[in-house]
């Protein structure tokens, strides 16, 4: 008879998010295996990283992780690192409280017995009963301490080539990073109100990940993988509208001070992808959400869309150059001239810019471990080199993202440099709006309505 486990599909997503990109296997199930702590431990020694999950009831959930399980061969059992966590299902959310611990699990009187110095933190009893001391409860933010029953207890190995404790602690603190960034982007507010939202224009070869780049930013915000944007991989354009997305502070929250301007990619070939013509009325604010590119026609100011007068807010703030990094190399002689064609463009207008190379393989070992500067690798930074050399933008210019484009899950490291892109558009997008002279801001005008 197959053993399956409590753990709902919702309970092991939480989990993943919590561990990282693990599975578990299901070693011992007490309502099958029995309650003998010997047996469980009989069935668990040596089998690396073990996950041991009581469920107090349908709601609340109290586990431990460990490096290694108590093996019974041995008469003691050094203290080591050990994951503490609970998992409380409240309304339609779930709420997860974690601690560290240098524990040493023995087994006493035929109960399983974690110890932090010389005092009893957690027990588990053979007639399903576990024991947590207040420290536990309070760090774990449970409602409940000394003796109570428990439903089932499992034990899982936990599999995943990366997995560690220190794995998790890094994923715990990305977390937390990751947070701190998506509160400073609510946050922000565009350079002396002078727009309520800046605008931020992707541009770049077919296929270099434009618009999954906007579907990774709203994933961010949303909580969930999202796929507004349509994506490819034709060699030909998918994106043939020029789009102006809003990006909203979840599904059902306000819009954030940037949109992503989403345009057709750049073709090396003639009368293919973007037209270069395009590029002055792009930056300058005349071309309209939707307009329907033609790579052999440029619009015009005759265009029944084309605006005519475009304000401050409609133009470019910023814009990013996005290229694959894993296609860097092969870039052809006409792609390059009409990159150069249109950074002479951004350069003449004077808007702020920044390379955004998408595609990054391992996001967690592009950043450092304090999350605040990219670690490169010999073959990132000889990319950024040639990128730095192509365009002459500041190597603190050029940004590293993997995009959201066949993944089903968010992760915290590939959240980071996304929203640490993102980020610095906006303060480049600022630093444009500041050196904007005067009467190109509105202020003069503001200066000189007459007071009432």
């Amino acid at each position: 008879m197959e053993v399956t486990t409590r753990l709902t599909w919702n309970d092991e997503n939480h989990l993943r998010k919590l561990l990282g990109n693990v599975s578990l296997s299901l070693l011992y199930k007490s309502s099958v295996h029995g309650g003998s702590i010997e047996d469980m431990v009989q069935r668990c020694s040596h089998q690396g990283y073990t996950i041991t999950m009581t469920y107090i009831n349908e709601n609340m959930i109290v586990a431990f992780v460990l490096g290694n399980y108590i093996n019974l061969r041995e008469s003691s059992t050094e203290p080591n690192d050990s994951l503490w966590f609970s998992l409380q299902k409240k309304n339609d959310t779930t709420e997860i409280e974690t601690l560290f611990l240098n524990t040493a699990p023995k087994i006493i009187d035929k109960q399983l017995v974690c110890r932090l110095s010389k005092d009893d933190i957690f027990i588990i009893r053979p007639d399903n009963k576990i024991y947590l001391d207040r420290m536990m409860t309070k760090n774990l933010k449970l409602r409940f301490y000394g003796h109570l029953q428990f439903l089932e207890c499992e034990v899982f190995r936990v599999e995943g080539t990366k997995y560690n404790l220190e794995y998790t602690k890094r994923i715990m603190k990305a977390r937390e990073h990751r947070n701190k960034l998506l509160a400073d982007i609510r946050a922000y507010k565009p350079y002396a109100d002078l727009v309520s939202e800046i605008r931020i224009l992707l541009v770049g070869p077919v296929g270099s990940g434009k618009s999954s780049f906007f579907n990774s930013v709203k994933s961010v915000f949303h909580g969930h993988v999202t796929g507004q944007a349509i994506v490819g991989s034709d060699t030909t354009s998918i994106t043939e509208r020029y789009r102006i997305y809003s990006v909203k502070d979840g599904k059902n929250g306000k819009s954030l001070p940037f949109m992503l301007c989403d345009t057709m990619g750049i073709d090396g070939a003639e009368g293919a992808g973007l037209c270069m013509d395009d590029i002055p009325y792009i930056l300058k604010g005349c071309i309209p959400d939707r307009y329907q590119f033609n790579p052999r026609k440029p619009i015009t100011p005759e265009h029944s869309t084309f605006i005519t007068s475009p304000s401050l807010k409609d133009r470019i703030h910023c814009v990013a150059y996005v290229l694959d990094i894993t296609s860097i190399d092969n870039l052809s002689s006409k792609m390059l001239a009409k990159f150069k064609q249109v950074h002479k463009e951004v350069l003449n207008c004077g808007v702020a810019h920044v390379a955004l190379l998408t595609k990054v393989d391992d996001c967690s070992e592009i950043l450092q471990d304090n999350f605040l500067n990219l670690s490169r690798s010999m073959t990132s930074q000889r990319q950024v080199m040639n990128i730095h050399k192509m365009l002459d933008i500041p190597i603190s210019s050029i940004l590293m993202v993997g995009n959201y484009a066949s993944d089903l899950e968010l992760d915290p490291m590939n959240d980071i440099l996304i929203l640490s892109a993102l980020r610095q558009m906006l303060r480049a997008a600022d630093d444009f709006l500041e050196d904007l002279p005067l009467e190109e801001t509105g202020a003069i005008e503001r200066v000189l309505q007459p007071c009432i």
